[in-house]
């Protein structure tokens, strides 16, 4: 892929290492297309990073081959709710684990996103920008090359809808306690004065005796975060027995990825991805009639 750049009126004369850094593209990628890559040309002309741009140039380079990656590709379902040649958002079941781990060493997202490219003509890496439990589902953004994934991972947020057990009251609220290891659990967190510092804000949607629709928006990334300020504050997941919820409504922690926003990597426009509750959250909110009474569109 080739990237191309006009040099605008305001950054004539600068080096042009320090005008490609001003656009997004890292130190460590510049010095791979420099050792790896085809180098960088302006006008078609070869030009090294320490010599000067001028206004009206264009700047173009390609992207280095994909290093080969150690994820074997399996034809595993894959449902696809937004990608381009930068970026892809997958809208992953729960269940499925989103990269191999010693427990789940295949069978995960990362194997089906493989095979999706191998099918497609295409090599590459799975680099997923943020990454949700197993038994969370919902929305995974990835970057498609190596310039676009600091761009992303600078840029997203992410809105989950939750369903906690117990009446909240409707509105706004927020958690900020810190998380650390509980105990010597390997998986367990818990709100410990020794952890890091985290916050989670969220918006109680509606609400019936027993449980509590939530829209969160994790402030800071802290492993468990949402089912761990939840149950700190008393009102755990729905299903989520490790931090103190039941499972007779629901089989899996009642949490779902539901609303992606990030800057596209080279148009900087705005995108957002949505996807909609699976069939387990969607009975438990309906049999609970906490799906009145707000608006999607609002997360």
């Amino acid at each position: 892929m080739e990237l191309r750049y006009i040099v605008p009126p305001e950054a004539e004369g600068q080096r042009l290492g320090m005008f490609l850094r001003t656009r997004g593209v890292t130190a460590g990628l510049i010095k791979s297309v420099k050792h790896r890559g085809e180098g960088f040309r302006a006008d078609g002309t070869p030009l090294h990073t320490d010599q000067p741009v001028h206004t009206g140039q264009q700047i173009t380079f390609t992207l280095p081959p994909e290093q080969e990656t150690s994820v074997s590709a399996q034809p595993i379902p894959l449902e696809i709710a937004y990608e381009d040649d930068f970026a892809a958002v997958l809208d992953k079941p729960a269940g499925l684990a989103v990269h191999p781990t010693l427990n789940y060493p295949d069978h995960t997202l990362a194997n089906g996103w493989i095979y999706h490219l191998k099918c497609q003509g295409k090599t590459g890496v799975f680099r997923p920008v943020n990454r949700i439990d197993k038994n969370t589902s919902g929305l995974v953004l990835c970057a498609q090359n190596a310039f676009a994934a600091p761009l992303l991972a600078n840029g997203v947020q992410k809105c989950y809808l939750a369903i906690v057990q117990g009446k909240m009251p409707l509105g706004i609220g927020a958690v900020e306690a810190p998380i650390g290891r509980r105990g010597d659990s390997i998986i367990g967190r818990c709100v410990t004065a020794e952890g890091k510092y985290s916050l989670t804000e969220y918006t109680v949607l509606a609400s019936d005796a027993q449980f509590s629709l939530l829209a969160c928006i994790p402030r800071t990334g802290r492993t468990h975060q949402i089912r761990v300020h939840m149950a700190y504050i008393g009102h755990p997941l729905a299903g989520d027995t490790l931090y103190g919820g039941d499972t007779k409504e629901i089989a899996r922690h009642a949490l779902h990825c539901a609303v992606l926003r990030f800057a596209h990597p080279l148009t900087r426009n705005s995108i957002k991805v949505t996807s909609a509750l699976p069939q387990d959250m969607l009975q438990l909110a309906q049999n609970h009639q906490l799906l009145d009474g707000w608006n999607w569109e609002e997360l």
